[in-house]
């Protein structure tokens, strides 16, 4: 609040008549709070204290000519008294959207209805009301536009007692339900098609379920519509048949309805005869079936949406809507060529996303449409004409993506001719060895980002003079390029957030100067030649850096200089180079880590128990380095989901406490640990692999092993376990591989044990584990037959039964292992 004598008209927030000088306005939207308006407010609901608060209106009541209130998103949960919002009578806006209101009961007398004569717009969105707020709104004579979305509105819907509101233009009511459960929507009751609301222009009705209650053949009394939004409700043939009726209709969403087949929008009455319709928003309804011919007639359509449905075909019936300015047909089962749109030459949005189109790489096809800013064309078949064009194109995209497959031939050359460039995407279409086209820089210092990866682009990077100040995202990955990085790389794109050069042929050292990138979130240099350290510069300068991939270069010495301050680093990696030495201890400050990866080097000393105290880490992986000593008891600390040790020289025993919740990855082998399994793994239920071969460790296979319901690899191989294999394994039904061999195990083979082929493997398994199935129980003690059960196993890959005491004959059941490559059942009896 400003000091009292200085002019309110002058205040944020508040907007005065030019002539009076009274306040006409007040914007209080996400202003209201407990704590800063308690000299506004206060709590009082049935004699009793609560942390909602109610809203006094009559603190309004001296501003007389206020006719606009904003409140919206200030956690109100009413009005102290209604007469006192009543008493605002030249109130012409209201906007309660966003609070917690559920009613207007009052604890002084159970008034409900809004008596607001003058009252034109009222917001009402985002609350709690129920079914019965409709019924106190039939004075409010005067009224434009209600908007009810996101309350509690559910079950029958009467809008009868909305009759009364004849000046009403814009209705917006949408039903909570539970998503995918169609049949908890609401409902127009009976009464609804008596609703006459001869002023209405605009009806947005989501979230309903129209089964038969009202049929468009009560649609005459909306006949005045100009918009009709029926966004993720659920319709039924019959409502759709006599959409004709609807002839002032400009606007029509049908989104997500589950519209069923699209012959029910077909002539000979109906959807096509909407001549006058100018935006058709259908998509997400599963439709099946060919553009109906009538789509021809839409001769006024601006915008049509009919993405992700399962229309086939061509699109030649679209030739004729020349008015079309936004076109979006993707992620169907469109095929053939993209030439029909040709003619469209109104067109500036097109997006023909995930469908079998063939387009060529020059974009022929769309040189005469003049008015083309976005074009989104991901996921088709990219072909080179054999006819090189030599006109130039009439547009100036701003947008273009093509990422998708297909031979691009040379790089297209229209892309000369474009001046205003944001974004480009022609990832994965193959371009004949093209050299990096710093051109399209230089013409188009818009440009924000560009995406050529797996392009088949080679040779050195040679980037534009002067700096690009706009771009922010460059990805260049997997391909031929090789040479040096630019050494200035940070001085002339100093403005990247991301940067992917990963998958090439770069040589030489990481310059310096991606230092000077201090807006750099994400920077991946992995699986290239590169030689040397990890530059100081860079390891301060980069301030901004969350993802950084150094991973799989020849990258030499001391993980960082002493002066590292990447403090918002959230992955690490690092794997595949020389780095030697110890791990840094200023690594320990790096509090949002939640990625380390320091695989495949030639690291040395012991794991740092500081690691245990990083709250975010849930993956380590160290494995092929030199660490030695145990593993640090801090990390019981840890909620990890991945852990990978191995091959390292790392001795004791797993710590007793060890037990993350979520962690599906343990990988300890070729190690020096002794001792048993802790019991603690048994509560780890999401476990997906359990490595723990080539150790020390000794006493039984815990039972424990079989709660671990999720597992699928159990690889104890190479240890000194003794005793029986636990009949509790065969409470694993999601085991596709097991290594017992080459301990001293006893007994029979359970015949219970089950083994399943994965068909999908995890993303997170295939840099550990490689894909397998199978059985190793080779070189224990076991004795007995081979049960039969084992023959039921047909798709696994690796069955190894030898050098144990095994009996009795081969089962005949061996003769369904179909896919078996490898069988060895030597050295028994």
């Amino acid at each position: 609040v400003e000091t009292q004598s200085s002019n309110c008209c002058e205040w944020d927030r508040v907007e005065c008549n030019t002539s009076t000088g009274r306040v006409m306005r007040l914007f209080l939207n996400h202003t209201f709070t407990k704590e800063a308006w308690d000299d506004l407010s206060y709590v009082y609901y049935d004699d009793t204290w609560s942390d909602d608060w109610y809203l006094n209106a009559s603190l309004f009541l001296p501003f007389e000519e206020l006719n606009s209130l904003y409140l919206r998103g200030n956690s109100i949960a009413g009005c102290v008294y209604n007469e006192e919002l009543n008493a605002l009578s030249n109130l012409e806006e209201l906007y309660m959207g966003d609070n917690e209101v559920n009613d207007f009961i009052t604890s002084k007398d159970n008034e409900t209805e809004l008596r607001l004569i003058n009252l034109e717009v009222l917001d009402l969105s985002g609350n709690l009301f129920n079914n019965s707020i409709l019924s106190s709104l039939g004075r409010l004579s005067n009224l434009k536009s209600l908007l009810l979305e996101d309350n509690n509105l559910e079950g029958s819907i009467d809008l009868t007692v909305l009759n009364a509101l004849s000046n009403l233009k814009e209705l917006s009511i949408n039903c909570r339900s539970t998503e995918g459960l169609r049949n908890t929507a609401c409902s127009l009751s009976p009464k609804s098609p008596g609703v006459f609301l001869p002023s209405l222009k605009t009806l947005i009705l989501a979230g309903f379920s129209f089964n038969g209650t009202m049929t468009t053949q009560k649609l005459h009394n909306f006949r005045n519509l100009e918009e009709l939004i029926l966004g993720d409700s659920f319709l039924q043939t019959n409502f759709l048949r006599n959409f004709g009726e609807l002839t002032s209709l400009k606007l029509l969403q049908l989104y997500g309805c589950e519209i069923n087949n699209i012959g029910s929008l077909t002539p000979p009455q109906g959807f096509c005869e909407m001549t006058n319709l100018q935006e058709l928003d259908i998509n997400d309804n599963n439709l099946k079936d060919y553009l109906p011919e009538c789509f021809s007639n839409l001769t006024s359509l601006e915008r049509l949406d009919l993405r992700s449905n399962q229309f086939f075909g061509n699109i030649s019936v679209l030739k004729s809507l020349t008015t079309l300015k936004s076109l979006d047909l993707s992620s169907n089962q469109f095929s053939g060529s993209i030439s029909a749109l040709d003619s469209l030459t109104s067109l500036q949005v097109l997006s023909v996303s995930n469908n079998y189109f063939q387009i060529p790489s020059s974009l022929g096809p769309f040189f005469n449409l003049s008015k083309l800013k976005y074009l989104y064309a991901d996921n088709n078949t990219i072909y080179a004409e054999t006819e090189m064009h030599s006109l130039a194109p009439t547009f100036q995209l701003k947008e273009i993506t093509m990422a998708c497959c297909g031979n691009g031939g040379s790089f297209p050359q229209f892309l000369y001719h474009q001046k205003d460039l944001q974004t480009v995407d022609l990832s994965n279409i193959y371009f004949k060895g093209d050299q990096f086209p710093n051109w399209l820089l230089k013409n188009n210092t818009k440009l924000a980002r560009l995406f050529l990866a797996n392009s088949s682009l080679s040779g050195p990077i040679q980037l534009p003079l002067p700096s690009h100040l706009g771009l922010s995202s460059l990805d260049i990955s997997n391909n031929f390029f090789n040479g040096s990085i630019p050494i200035e790389i940070g001085a002339q794109l100093p403005s990247l957030n991301f940067l992917n050069m990963s998958k090439n042929h770069f040589n030489g050292s990481i310059p310096s100067s991606f230092g000077d990138m201090s807006s750099l979130c994400s920077l991946d240099l992995s699986n290239n030649l590169l030689s040397g350290g990890i530059p100081q510069h860079m390891a301060m300068g980069c301030s901004s850096l969350a993802y950084l991939a150094l991973s799989n270069n020849t990258l030499q010495g001391k993980l960082f200089s002493v002066n590292f301050s990447l403090t918002n680093l959230m992955e690490l990696q690092l794997d595949g180079n020389n780095f030697s030495g110890r791990i840094p201890d200023f690594l320990s400050n790096k509090t949002y880590l939640n990625t380390l990866d320091v695989s495949n080097n030639q690291l040395s000393g012991r794991i740092p128990r500081w690691m245990g105290n990083m709250s975010s880490l849930e993956t380590i992986i160290m494995s092929n380095n030199h660490l030695e000593g145990t593993i640090p008891m801090e990390f019981c600390q840890l909620d990890l989901i991945l852990l990978d040790l191995s091959v390292n020289n790392i001795s004791g025993s797993l710590p007793s406490c060890f037990s993350p919740s979520q962690i599906r990855q343990v990988h300890l082998s070729k190690n020096r640990l002794r001792g048993s399994l802790p019991d603690s793994l048994g509560n780890c239920s999401t476990l997906v692999t359990l490595d723990v071969s080539d150790n020390f460790l000794t006493g039984n296979i815990p039972s424990w092993v079989g709660r671990l319901s999720n597992l699928s690899y159990l690889l104890l191989n190479n240890n000194k376990f003794e005793g029986r294999i636990p009949i509790e394994l065969c409470n694993l039904s999601h085991l596709s591989l097991i290594n017992l061999s080459h301990n001293n195990l006893s007994g029979r083979i359970p015949p219970c044990i089950k083994i399943t082929t994965l068909e999908d493997v995890p993303e997170d398994y295939g840099k550990i584990l490689p894909y397998m199935s199978g059985i190793d129980l080779s070189f224990n003690n076991l004795v007995g037959e081979i049960p039969d059960e084992i023959g039921n196993f047909r798709n696994i890959l690796v069955l190894s039964l030898s050098h144990n005491s095994l009996t009795g004959p081969i089962p005949p059941t061996f003769a369904n292992l179909m896919r078996i490559e490898s069988l060895d059942l030597s050295y028994n009896n």
